[in-house]
C-alpha cells in the first residue's frame, strides 16, 4: 500500500484520484453478489474523461454529503471513545502499483480500517433495523483489497440516536472476484485512452491549457 499524504477533499487529494478506480465506486465494476455490474461501462468512460481532462468528473456536493463531512470528526472522536483506540487520518491510499486506491476515513493500528456513514435519519433508522454486515460490502471489501488489511469497522453514526459499529473482515472469496473484474476494468480503461490517442485525443498538459486560453480567451 502507497498513502499519499494529503488532507481529503483538497486540490492534492482530488488530482490523486484522477482517473483512478476507487472502493467507493469498485460496486461498478463488481456487486455485492460478486457479478459484473452493469454500471461498469460507464464509469469506464467517466475515468477516461478524468484521465484525459485531468479534473474530477463529478465532485458535486449534496446536503446529505456535506452534513457527513461536518459530522465526520465527531464520529471519529465518537469510534475512539468507545474503542478506546486511536485512529491515523490518511489522504489517498493506493495499492501497490499506484492503480487503485480509496480514501479510509481512518486507519487503526497495523491491520484495521475504518469507514463512517453519517446517515439522514431516515436511513439511518433503516440501517438500525436492517443491520448487516452486508452494508457497503463493496467499498469495505475494496477498502480491505487496496491496503491489505484484516478487518475494518463500519460506523453508523447519528448524534441523537444509537450508532452501532460492525466489524467486517477480509471475503478472501469476494476479493479474488473483485482483483479479477479490476484487473479486467484496467485493461480495458488502458485500451480506451489508447484509442483515443490515436483519435488524437490526448491528455490535457499546462501547455495545452495555455493553447486553449489563447484560441479561447475568458
Amino acid at each position: 500500500m502507497r498513502i499519499i499524504d494529503c488532507i481529503q477533499g483538497t486540490e492534492e487529494w482530488k488530482k490523486a484520484r484522477l482517473g483512478v478506480p476507487t472502493a467507493s465506486q469498485f460496486d461498478k465494476i463488481i456487486t455485492p453478489a460478486g457479478k459484473p455490474s452493469k454500471s461498469a461501462e460507464t464509469y469506464l468512460y467517466q475515468l477516461a474523461a478524468e484521465y484525459i481532462l485531468q479534473q474530477p468528473y463529478d465532485m458535486t456536493t449534496s446536503e446529505f454529503m456535506q452534513r457527513g463531512t461536518a459530522l465526520e470528526a465527531e464520529a471519529r472522536r465518537f469510534y475512539e471513545f468507545q474503542k478506546d483506540i486511536d485512529v491515523q487520518e490518511v489522504g489517498f491510499c493506493l495499492t501497490d502499483d499506484g492503480l487503485a486506491g480509496c480514501s479510509p476515513d481512518g486507519l487503526i493500528g497495523d491491520d484495521g480500517g475504518l469507514e463512517i456513514k453519517c446517515l439522514s435519519a431516515g436511513r439511518h433508522i433503516a440501517h438500525l433495523l436492517k443491520m448487516s454486515a452486508d452494508d457497503y460490502k463493496v467499498q469495505i471489501q475494496g477498502s480491505l483489497y487496496v491496503t491489505g488489511r484484516d478487518w475494518w469497522d463500519q460506523l453508523a453514526y447519528n448524534p441523537a440516536m444509537p450508532s452501532p459499529i460492525i466489524r467486517c473482515h477480509r471475503d478472501e472469496p469476494f476479493i479474488a472476484l473483485l482483483d479479477e473484474y479490476l484487473k479486467r476494468f484496467l485493461n480495458q480503461l488502458e485500451g480506451c485512452i489508447a484509442r483515443l490517442a490515436t483519435m488524437g485525443i490526448k491528455q490535457v498538459t499546462e501547455e495545452i491549457d495555455e493553447e486553449l486560453e489563447e484560441l479561447f480567451p475568458a
